[in-house]
């Protein structure tokens, strides 16, 4: 099958065109490179240097005349979207406008979007979080995903193309960009490979649901190969604190490492958990890889890159 994928040189695209690619797919991928790195792009796909807002995607898909589109590009740096609103909502809802029209222009049959689970549900009413939880975003990032959602749907009612949005919780894994501030999983291991302290925000029982990045891709797979569209929570269902993260890094890094607390980031949400009965139900797809296996690949990652 013939698929774009936006954002494939990123942490999470970069795992996914790989495993397209592996299963015999011809994979093109859309990136601008502000945050996906070159050298994350698989040789095998075609690569299109990119940014999904530009007109120019017009020529990508009237050339590539995509059977799918995966769109994983976007602005996700939820503090920078509430420093910066306007560029957030520029990226994650003008580009994805702009991406899902051309792919309903170029008869694209397919649309595969990633989205928040944390984002979009806001301070939970329910835990772990259905899809069918209030959708109550507290930052503009979480607005701009459920606007992307609410797209796919405009589309799928006018069009006819089938859309699925995959509501992902905390991703983790090899490839993760250990520099900023979203990665969690990403800067601990860092730091504690080159021993400095890291820092725990607040009293770090703030809770997550860390769900390991091959796990996102065999989601992807699922829901590709079947005649599905809605919407999907991808998540362990199971909630690990701050502090139980960083010992468990610290465990396989640096085990004389104290836990270290700074001031709690203001507006940081509390408690974020994904059920994802629905996609074990309908596609059978069941999260493989435990966090403790996860954390022991990426860090394994982060050692043989030099951090």
């Amino acid at each position: 099958m013939k698929i774009v994928v936006t954002g494939g040189a990123g942490f999470i695209g970069s795992h996914l065109v790989d495993r397209l690619i592996q299963e015999g797919h011809e994979v093109a991928v859309v990136d601008n490179l502000s945050t996906g790195k070159r050298k994350n792009l698989n040789r095998a796909a075609r690569f299109y240097k990119m940014d999904i807002q530009s007109s120019s995607l017009e020529r990508v898909f009237r050339k590539e005349r995509p059977a799918m589109l995966m769109h994983l590009a976007a602005q996700m740096d939820v503090r920078r979207s509430v420093a910066d609103p306007v560029f957030d909502a520029q990226v994650n809802i003008l580009g994805t406008l702009n991406v899902l029209n051309q792919a309903v222009q170029h008869g694209t049959r397919k649309v595969l979007f990633a989205s928040s689970g944390g984002a979009i549900y806001g301070e939970q009413e329910v835990y772990p979080a259905p899809e069918s939880h209030p959708t109550k975003p507290l930052s503009p990032y979480g607005i701009s995903k459920l606007s992307g959602e609410h797209y796919l749907s405009y589309f799928q009612s006018v069009s006819g193309i089938q859309t699925v949005a995959l509501r992902f919780a905390n991703v983790y894994g090899p490839r993760q960009d250990p520099e900023g501030e979203a990665g969690v999983v990403s800067i601990f291991s860092r730091k504690l490979l080159q021993g400095e302290q890291p820092i725990i925000n607040g009293n770090g029982r703030q809770t997550r649901d860390f769900v390991f990045v091959d796990d996102i891709v065999e989601a992807h797979l699922a829901v590709m190969g079947k005649d599905v569209q809605g919407t999907y929570n991808v998540g362990t269902g199971e909630e690990t604190t701050i502090n139980e993260l960083f010992r468990v890094i610290a465990d396989l890094t640096s085990p004389q490492c104290k836990e270290l607390h700074g001031p709690a980031k203001k507006g940081e949400q509390q408690r974020s958990v994904v059920d994802a009965a629905k996609l074990r139900r309908e596609l059978g797809w069941e999260p493989k890889v435990s966090l403790r296996e996860g954390l022991s690949r990426t860090v394994d990652y982060f050692r043989g890159t030099g951090a």
